[in-house]
Formats: structure tokens, sequence, C-alpha cells
């Protein structure tokens, strides 16, 4: 049987912890959409925070939707790939991010750099970087109230964000377009044993994401690497 004692005396020390490495413990989370909210811990996104995604764009799209449009910059580093169309369907207000596409050998140089001077900044790795690398970032995110969304795998994270089993809806009888993709987005986080789910429409038929509507939708399927960026029209062979 849980000790409720021992859980507050675990509590309060975990908090002692986290005033003691300079972490803003009453900044507010970051605008979340409420399909993400109730998975992440804290229900958003905590400002001193890293986080761990896979390689869906699509998921960074819809992490970075929200707090464009509620006024922050947002900083993406080290990935030339990035679509600004198909993030600005996505939600994304493009007017407040900046694009560094190519940072070279520095590149953890760089997204410190611009964890000083922007809340969000989203970096795909190209490589391992050390430990103590790793570290001094992380006391600038807290020291900044910024958060950090990692494309790969990263240590220290608050959560890994992932998705899977995505299903494409849209086609008829051999016509029609792909318009909306089921897929489950799962969180794990240190905070929770276990691990959160949700399925939800990423992207929906706005291009944004969107919870799952209660009714079946009832449509065909298409492989889950089709894909994202515009409809994909599909006529009937003659």
């Amino acid at each position: 049987m849980r000790n409720p004692a021992a859980a507050a005396d675990v509590q309060r020390l975990r908090a002692q912890m986290e005033r003691m490495q300079g972490r803003r413990l009453d900044a507010p989370s970051l605008p979340t959409h409420p399909a993400l909210a109730g998975l992440l811990p804290g229900r958003g996104l905590r400002p001193g925070s890293a986080y761990s995604l896979g390689s869906s764009l699509s998921l960074l799209f819809a992490l970075l939707a929200q707090p464009s449009q509620a006024g922050s910059w947002c900083g993406v580093v080290g990935m030339p790939g990035f679509g600004a169309e198909a993030a600005e369907r996505a939600g994304v207000d493009l007017s407040r991010v900046v694009l560094i596409p190519e940072p070279g050998p520095r590149w953890l140089a760089v997204t410190a750099t611009i964890a000083d001077v922007l809340p969000v900044v989203a970096v795909r790795p190209p490589e391992r970087a050390k430990d103590a690398d790793i570290s001094k970032l992380a006391g600038r995110l807290r020291d900044r109230g910024a958060v950090l969304l990692v494309q790969g795998p990263w240590p220290q994270t608050e959560a890994m964000l992932d998705v899977a089993d995505a299903r494409w809806s849209g086609l008829g009888d051999g016509d029609g377009y792909l318009s909306e993709r089921e897929l489950t987005v799962t969180v794990s986080s240190r905070r929770s044993p276990v691990p959160r789910s949700a399925r939800v429409l990423l992207p929906a038929t706005d291009g944004a994401l969107a919870e799952m509507p209660q009714h079946d939708l009832g449509a065909r399927t298409a492989p889950a690497g089709t894909p994202l960026s515009e409809p994909i029209p599909m006529r009937r062979a003659v």
C-alpha cells in the first residue's frame, strides 16, 4: 500500500532539487493543443525542459503551432527539410519562426545560443553530443526557461513523444484525395511509470492536429508512408 507521507516527502524533495537546479516552477507551461496536453506531464511544454520526438515532422509542427500562435518565437536548427508550407498549413505562425537549416559542426553551440533568446527551440542533432555539453545546455534551458524539442533520442528529457499506427482516409471507390491521417501519439515520461496514448488526426482535413471525433469516419485507409504536405489526387484507372 502506498504511504501518503512518503509520497509527500518525495514530492517535497523533488521540488527542492528543482529549485536548486534553477527551474522556474512558477512559469506556466507553453500553450499546447488539448489533444497533446492530456498526454504531457504538467499538461503542456514546461519551460526549462527538453522533449524527445520521433522522426515525424507533423508532430513537431503540432507542438510548434500553439506557442507560435500565442506569440512565442521558435527556432528550428539543423532541419533543411523543414517544410514551411506544410508547417503553415499545420498552424505554425511562420512570422515567428527562425530557421537555421545548416548550423555546421557547432550545431550544439548554435542551439544553446538560440535558446538564450527564443523560448522554443527545435533541433535535429547530426550526431550524439557529449554528456558534459548536454548538461550545460540543460542548465541553460533552466536558466532561460526555454523549451527544447529534439528530433531523435536525447538524455535528460521531460518526456518522449512518438507516433504509430497511421491510417490515411479520404479515398472513395478509386477516386478522391488523401485528406486525413489517423494515428496514435504515445508519451513516455520519467514522471509517469505508464506511457499515455491517444488516437488523433494528424493532419486533419485542414492540415492541423485534431482530436478524434467520436463517430466512425468509415473512410478507406492508405499506407502510412504517403506524403503529408498536400492532398494527393487518386484517379480511377482506365
